[in-house]
């Protein structure tokens, strides 16, 4: 009996792939080829080159190839690693852009002028603003491959990026660079970028930019190790015209160094030092940083009031503050030996009292002791009285001391009398 032979079957599963599942190959330099293109074809008009590349956005996947766009319009073509250009096998294709921040003039009003196509891409395409932040934290760590001119022209348009909110001050990390640091390479750059960020903003901007980046004091790391200090600073900074930036610097290290001395004393008072001790610390901090006696007299203030742990009942507040501030009449009156520091500390007093709730009903306490222990006279107690106060808490501390400030002026008319007799 012939039994029939089964029919050879394929084994294995068979799927069907659609087109638009199959996935593009990246090709950057196809990309670039199209880009360069479309911005020769535009010579140096940059409404041209704009209308361009808005309209060919819808063939060319910018999203996808942001890294090879922004290296165009920036340095003119594909950056390798280092900051060289990407070429061509055959090199038979143009691997720069004969439009870009490089090849535009060394004029700030040419790099803004350029600049916009940024911002229109950013606008247009908001996924380009996060892409545009890390494109310039890796360009910038590229400089030492760029001509002095082109470094010039990208801390220009960094400025002009940083100004707009573009991109964050966080970008500037990455020059801090160890290379370009030692070589002065990063301080040539910033000078610069300050020079234009100062153009488009004023300081209070650039200042909050710098803070929210941290870096308001990391600004002298930008100098060569060998010269990172003060003077050096000012010298280079005030030299470029930059005289704000000095001032903020300034600022900020004055900061740093009233936070450090109130500690100190805090920690002092906390230890038991004498007074004649924190009063040396003080005076010592008063000539190296060249204060007024107003300023120290605010620092000790506020560092005395932080000191302690304040009872929140009115009634023990009281008590406790002039217990406290008996101890160390002594050191606020070494730095209330002007009318001027007097004043200064009166008003001191006034706003914490008035900003402190428990202490409202204690202010004419302790301005009577500062008044018994010699630190503040009659004359500035009754010229605040008339007419040096705050507005805070007037009538409520005017009140207060309407008795005593008429007992002053008393003794002040019945001295002037027995003078006269």
């Amino acid at each position: 009996m012939n039994q029939k032979q089964p029919k050879p079957t394929l084994t294995g599963q068979r799927i069907k792939t659609r087109k638009r599942d199959e996935k593009e190959k990246y090709d950057p330099l196809g990309f670039r080829d199209a880009i360069f293109k479309g911005l020769n074809e535009a010579g140096n008009n940059i409404e041209l080159a704009y209308k361009f590349l808005d309209d060919a956005s819808s063939r060319l996947d910018y999203r996808r190839y942001s890294e090879t766009l922004l290296d165009i319009l920036l340095a003119g073509g594909i950056l390798a690693p280092g900051g060289t250009i990407v070429g061509d096998v055959d090199k038979t294709k143009p691997v720069r852009s004969s439009l870009c921040v490089f090849t535009c003039e060394e004029d700030v009003d040419a790099v803004r002028t350029f600049s916009q196509i940024f911002t229109n891409l950013i606008r247009r395409y908001k996924y380009m603003e996060k892409k545009l932040e890390d494109e310039m934290l890796k360009i910038l760590v590229f400089l030492k491959a760029f001509t002095p001119s082109e470094r010039t022209k990208l801390a220009m348009v960094t400025g002009i990026f940083l100004s707009k909110g573009h991109i964050p001050a966080t970008c500037l990390n990455s020059l801090y660079n160890e290379v370009l640091v030692k070589e002065g390479i990063t301080l040539e750059f910033v000078l610069t970028l300050f020079k234009v960020w100062l153009e488009e903003k004023d300081i209070n901007s650039i200042a909050a930019a710098l803070r929210k980046a941290q870096l308001e004091k990391k600004l002298m790391l930008f100098l060569p190790t060998t010269k990172q200090t003060l003077p050096h600073f000012q010298q280079h900074f005030s030299d470029a015209g930059l005289t704000a930036i000095v001032e903020f610097q300034r600022n900020v290290q004055d900061s740093d160094a009233r936070k450090e001395l109130q500690t100190s004393i805090i920690t002092m008072i906390n230890n038991g030092t004498s007074t004649k001790e924190i009063e040396e610390v003080c005076k010592e901090y008063m000539a190296m940083n060249k204060k007024s006696e107003q300023d120290i007299v605010t620092l000790i203030w506020k560092s005395l009031m932080k000191a302690l742990d304040w009872n929140k009942k009115e009634e023990l507040v009281a008590d406790q503050a002039i217990r406290h501030l008996k101890n160390y009449s002594e050191l606020l009156g070494a730095f209330t030996t002007q009318a001027k520091s007097e004043m200064t500390l009166l008003l001191k007093v006034q706003d914490y009292c008035y900003e402190n709730i428990p202490f409202m009903k204690s202010f004419h306490k302790m301005v009577l002791l500062f008044y018994k222990t010699d630190v503040l006279s009659e004359e500035v107690i009754i010229k605040w009285y008339k007419d040096a106060h705050s507005a805070k808490g007037k009538s409520v501390f005017l009140e207060q001391m309407k008795k005593f400030v008429e007992w002053l002026e008393n003794a002040e008319e019945e001295s002037e009398s027995e003078e006269e007799d």
